[in-house]
Formats: C-alpha cells, structure tokens, sequence
C-alpha cells in the first residue's frame, strides 16, 4: 500500500495573495471561552461594545410570532425594512441596501468600488474591516493616526483626500476612539472630498452620540458629494446576535452596485422581523441609549480621577491609554472574570476598549482596577 504525503505549502491551488496577507480581525472573546480561561461563571462582557439592556421586549414577541417561518427563503430585497428605514431617515428605499450587519456592507462597498492597486483613506485606530475588506481587494490603504488629544487629525486628512482616494472610510463617533466629529469638521471633510472620491461615513454608533451632535446623514445629503451612510441595529437596537446593518447611499447608482456586491438571502427571516420590530420601539431604544450616555460619564469621569486620560467618547465604549501593555490589563481583567479588549494596532499597544456595561458591571470594572493600580504601585514603591 502506498501512503501519499501530503503536500507541501508550496503545492495545490493558488490563493489570492491579497487575502492571505491580510491582518487578522480583532473579534474579542466568547463568553465560553472567557469562562475557561478565568474559572469564573460571573463574566462582565465588556469588550464588544454590546446593549447590556439586550433587545425591546417587542422584539422578543415578533420572534415568538408564529408568523415567522424560518423554513422560508426571506425576502432578498428586504423589501419591507427598506421601506420603514427609507420612511424613518425621508430617503428613497431605493437608494437603502440592507446586509448581514454593517460590516458585509463594508464587504459590499469595497467589492463595489474597489480594484486592484486602488487607494483607500481612513484613520488609526481603525475599525479593523476599514482596513482588511479593502486589501482583500487589492487596494493600498492609507491611515491617518489620531492626533495627540485622542481626536481626528483634519488637517493631515483634507491633504490625504487631496490625492483622491477611491473610497474614505471614516466612523463617526469613532469606534474605537469614540470621538465624535463637530459640525465644522466633518463640513471641512465633505469640501475636501474630491469627485473621484466615495465617502463612506461608519455611523454605527450614532444614537450614542451627544444630543448636540450633528446629524451626518443630513450634512453629506446636503454636500452634493458621493457618499454611503453606514448604520447597524446591533448597538444601540441590541441585535448584535442577529446581524442587521445597512447602507444609505447618495444615489441609486451605488445602491444598486453596492447591492450587487452582496450574497443573495443575506438577512435572514428572523434578522428582518427583529429589525423592523425594534425600528417600531424607538422609545425604547432611546430610553436603553440614556442609561449608557449617563454610565458612560461617569465611567469616564471615574478614569480621569485614577489618573487615565479617556478618549471624550460618543459611543458605548471608553478608550484610554493604561498605562502598559494593554493585553497584560487584559488578563489581569480577565482573571477577575471582565472581558475588555485590549488594543493590538501598531503604536497603540497600550490603549484598552471598554465597552459600558451596566452600573453594576461598571462598578465591577472600575473596582479591579483601582485594585491594580494600588498593587502595582506597591511594587514599585518596594522596588524603590
């Protein structure tokens, strides 16, 4: 009997260079796998930037419906979404395409627009998918970093866009940063942007957004530019579990390429009904966002009396430089049963992401904390 060896990974099929040279994805931690590594049943998830209030009890009874029948093919179209999404924000349906949360739209959008040797803009720390959807494409991506007060550097981004870039991906709030652009400035990005240019504006956490931001979608209807208003039900909707983001577009045109560059069936039939069911419930969405934007001051408020500099966030999350190694804060954390991310983007090794939980979880994250902080400077007071 001959026993074949298996090949070398230099032999079989070719792969597509693009792909096999891309980052990997910073997904966090699943509550299994955290319960594992800390002994611990009691797990603080606060690395995902998930609702801790979960979804509106509307929801929950449209998926108990008996009207839903998962053994159907759902509508491919998302017809009916659409068009509560298309009433809710005075925009045609037909320039709206809906996919498998916002991140296959960010798929969608470089499929669409993108080719090989294409240039992309966008800022560091990043979104990972602003970065990896388009290398997979074959596209160079240039990042802007952060300016020294944890905000937007515009000037060093007006004189990117000047080179005119296929596609700027730019997330306001800012995930993971969480700063939020003012009026002047995102007005100041739109001028700049060039004809050639498509401006994706990652608005995923704009319900968290302070009452006194500006209204994104209404600034780039208002700009004349090409643009793609990225928005999600897994935030502040609690939908996270089930994937339902979506794309407003400028015109059809990019709708319908956009929408050509996605799976068909992409929302599932329970994704759907749970969309449309929380769109139904904004009270309660507003309600779930206003515990947040107070938990999430006070969090902010308590770092800063620690001696931490937060990033002024307008999200769920509170970024901040710890100090050291952010994955060792992590596994500390971690020890204690609190999952938070810990920042892996070059140069920013030390900044960690928490999301904000509830007041008890809150409570949990800030007391582990403060108990690091005096025991390392127990070392080094002993060191001395």
């Amino acid at each position: 009997m001959t026993i074949s060896t298996p090949p070398s990974p230099n032999h079989g099929p070719s792969l597509n260079p693009h792909v096999a040279a891309l980052p990997p994805y910073n997904a966090g931690m699943n509550i299994a796998l955290a319960r594992k590594a800390s002994g611990r049943d009691d797990i603080a998830r606060l690395a995902s930037n998930e609702n801790p209030d979960g979804c509106s009890p509307r929801v929950l009874a449209a998926l108990a419906d008996p009207a839903l029948e998962p053994w159907r093919y759902a509508d491919p179209a998302c017809t009916a979404l659409r068009a509560a999404l298309g009433e809710t924000f005075g925009v045609d349906a037909e320039t709206i395409v809906v996919g498998n949360g916002s991140e296959e739209m960010i798929a969608a959008i470089s499929r669409a627009a993108l080719v090989p040797g294409a240039g992309v803009l966008t800022v560091v720390p990043s979104f990972g998918l602003h970065e990896i959807e388009p290398m997979a494409q074959g596209a160079s991506v240039t990042k802007i970093a952060m300016t020294e007060d944890l905000g937007f550097d515009i000037d060093a981004l007006e004189r990117a866009l000047a080179d005119e870039p296929a596609v700027f991906f730019l997330s306001s709030p800012w995930n993971p940063v969480g700063t939020g652009l003012d009026r002047s400035s995102l007005q100041r990005l739109l001028r700049a942007t060039r004809q050639g240019t498509l401006f994706v504006l990652d608005e995923a956490y704009v319900e968290y957004a302070d009452e006194d931001a500006p209204d994104g979608l209404a600034l780039l209807r208002e700009s004349g530019a090409s643009f793609v208003s990225l928005r999600t039900f897994s935030k502040a909707f609690g939908l996270a579990g089930l994937r339902v983001g979506y794309a407003i577009c400028s015109d059809t045109r990019i709708a319908r390429a956009v929408s050509a560059a996605k799976t068909p069936f992409n929302v599932n039939a329970a994704a759907q009904t749970a969309a449309l069911a929380a769109l139904g419930d904004m009270d309660w969405m507003r309600e779930s966002v206003g515990r947040r934007r107070i938990e999430r001051e006070r969090v902010s408020a308590a770092l800063t009396a620690l001696g931490f500099r937060p990033a002024p966030s307008q999200t769920n999350s509170v970024f901040f430089d710890c100090g050291t190694d952010s994955a060792d804060l992590a596994a500390a954390m971690l020890k204690q049963g609190i999952v938070i991310k810990a920042w892996r983007e070059m140069g920013y090794e030390r900044f960690v992401r928490v999301t904000i939980g509830t007041e008890a979880e809150n409570d949990r994250f800030l007391t582990v904390l403060r108990s690091l902080q005096a025991a390392s400077s127990d070392r080094e007071t002993h060191a001395g």
